[in-house]
């Protein structure tokens, strides 16, 4: 992976893993700078980190059954593609 990142795709491909410090530190600060100088991008990392700190906030009997159930064959649905 090149030390600047220029496409945006490149950015979403690895904000989970940004946000939980999981880069080398040249492709950490090569997603660093790019959302640096890319509103759009800046935004859909704040939205994300956003949701993945309210995500962290539920408890498993927050959801009612149904829709765990439903979420987790939407997920199995997923990794079966």
């Amino acid at each position: 992976m090149p030390n600047e990142l220029s496409e945006c795709a490149d950015v979403v491909e690895l904000v989970s893993a940004y946000l939980d410090g999981e880069l080398a530190a040249p492709v950490a600060d090569a997603v660093g700078a790019h959302l640096a100088r890319c509103p759009g991008c800046t935004t859909y990392f704040a939205q994300v980190r956003s949701t993945v700190e309210q995500v962290r906030t539920l408890e498993a009997d927050d959801l009612p059954a149904s829709l765990r159930d439903d979420l987790m064959e939407a997920f199995r649905s997923e990794v079966r593609r």
